[in-house]
């Protein structure tokens, strides 16, 4: 088994669409401890990866020395690790916890800066990649921290990642997130644009996304969102919009509080919290942005 810098016992919190998959990469040779809020969630995930689920986080066992967080946003990561008493109260000094949640930076260097104090090693770094590169281990991490931390970190990242980047200092990995999937909305919403003109003058949808992927226009959501979400209308990436529009409010924070101008992917953010108000879905894909406009043009974006 491995004791991964002999630092004991791993615990993972937070086993939804993302996580759950990268528990199961995570856990070979591993001791570890598993927790959600679902506890039937828990005891799946730990009888399928060989952990143990936890019922609560009011007993941390002894053993562990790393935490890994999954969390939908900083308001969860803050009450889990500073709520009476919070993990960072009970954590062994010289712990490390490593939070891989989409969460504010202002947040993260204030709770990196707690940390530190408690001699305790904190590192963000949130991934990127979605469901499917979370089930095959290829995720993009983007990590933020001190140089010491990261490099401690490395070996937990290593079996859920194709690549990690360390971009900073503490709160830059979430920093990197929320502006990459910044980009990435404004390239979602580009193409759905595109594609609904080309329609409109006789271009099939699958034609034109030959004619993008195979020229300078691709991106990942021409080559992959496009054909696997959109076109065959399942709308199931596995990323829910209202998540995107956290990140892309934490970007849009960012460019307000430096006063950069970035009038283009401020657009786009605008145009995805219109279609989220304009689609009818109670929990839409991110990918529906999509069906927003095709009511806009009255079209549908489908393969034949």
């Amino acid at each position: 088994m491995v004791n991964t810098e002999q630092q004991g016992a791993s615990l993972f919190i937070g086993l939804g669409n993302m996580g759950r998959p990268m528990v199961l990469n995570y856990a070979p040779d591993r001791e570890l401890f598993v927790f959600d809020v679902n506890g039937e969630t828990a005891a799946e995930v730990a009888a399928e990866a060989g952990a143990t689920a936890l019922a609560d986080l009011d007993s941390i066992p002894a053993q562990v020395r790393t935490v890994i967080l999954m969390l939908p946003n900083s308001r969860i990561v803050e009450q889990v690790l500073r709520s009476e008493p919070g993990l960072l109260s009970r954590l062994a000094t010289g712990s490390l916890v490593v939070d891989m949640s989409s969460s504010e930076p202002a947040s993260t260097v204030a709770l990196a800066k707690e940390a530190a104090s408690l001699g305790i090693d904190y590192v963000d770094a949130p991934v990127s990649g979605g469901v499917a590169k979370a089930v095959t281990g290829q995720l993009a991490i983007m990590v933020g921290g001190q140089d010491g931390a990261v490099a401690r970190a490395l070996p937990h990242l290593e079996p859920l990642a194709a690549s990690t980047v360390h971009v900073g200092p503490p709160g830059t990995g979430h920093a990197a997130k929320a502006l990459h999937n910044l980009l990435s909305a404004t390239n979602l919403a580009a193409a759905a644009e595109i594609l609904s003109v080309a329609k409109a003058v006789g271009i099939a949808p699958v034609k034109m996304l030959e004619v993008i992927n195979g020229g300078t226009g691709r991106s990942q959501a021409s080559e992959f969102k496009y054909p696997r979400h959109i076109l065959t209308g399942t709308f199931d990436s596995g990323f829910a919009m209202d998540l995107m529009l956290k990140d892309l409010t934490i970007a849009q924070g960012l460019i307000e509080s430096t006063s950069s101008q970035a009038p283009i992917v401020l657009t786009a953010r605008e145009t995805a919290v219109k279609a989220r108000e304009v689609l009818d879905s109670p929990s839409p894909d991110h990918t529906e942005i999509a069906r927003y406009y095709e009511k806009l043009n009255g079209t549908l974006l489908r393969a034949d």
